[in-house]
């Protein structure tokens, strides 16, 4: 029987593929960096510019719930499928976070209040 051989253009193309696939996703970035920069710059000679406002709260609190929920689904899931080995980091990272992220929701929130 006969080796199925792949040609060497082939290869290449394969080869090429990923590297085209980066180069034009970094100049979409670029581009999108660059505009974006040319707009605001815009913005503040015109004076129309307002700075964005980031609500650190919501983004803790929705955050901490989302990284919390994937944590426990993958500790138990972990815990199940390795037991207690290195490899239930894997869900015990995320859970930490999110607990420490909900923590600080709750702290600030508390905070406002008084």
């Amino acid at each position: 029987m006969e080796e199925i051989r792949s040609s060497e253009a082939a290869q290449i193309i394969i080869a090429i593929i990923p590297i085209v696939g980066i180069v034009m996703g970094s100049a979409v970035v670029f581009f999108y960096l660059l505009w974006n920069y040319k707009r605001r710059t815009l913005l503040i000679q015109e004076g129309h510019y307002e700075q964005p406002k980031f609500d650190l709260l919501s983004f803790s609190l929705l955050a901490g719930l989302l990284l919390g929920s994937v944590g426990i689904t993958l500790t138990v899931f972990l815990a199940i499928a390795q037991g207690t080995r290195y490899g239930l980091l894997g869900g015990l990272i995320p859970l930490s976070i999110g607990i420490g992220l909900l923590t600080y929701y709750g702290i600030k929130r508390l905070d406002k209040r008084a």
